[in-house]
């Protein structure tokens, strides 16, 4: 299974968190700039990206390598 970087509400804010890792890779103030940062180290990773909603519940999912789908464009 590949890796997955979740976008998560943390202490008020919001942290990207590596799955099954125990540490916040990163907090942030805004969901955006955490999901910027999530987006880069998927990207970096080649893991999924999981965003949630500040009740808990997956709003966006992005794949960013390791992809078993084969669709063309």
């Amino acid at each position: 299974m590949a890796e997955q970087i979740h976008v998560t509400p943390h202490n008020g804010g919001w942290a990207v968190r590596v799955a099954n890792r125990q540490r916040v890779e990163s907090g942030h103030t805004t969901k955006e700039t955490a999901v910027a940062a999530g987006r880069r180290l998927a990207q970096n990773l080649k893991a999924e990206l999981k965003i949630h909603n500040q009740d808990g519940s997956i709003a966006e999912s992005d794949s960013h390598g390791n992809d078993p789908r084969n669709i063309p464009g």
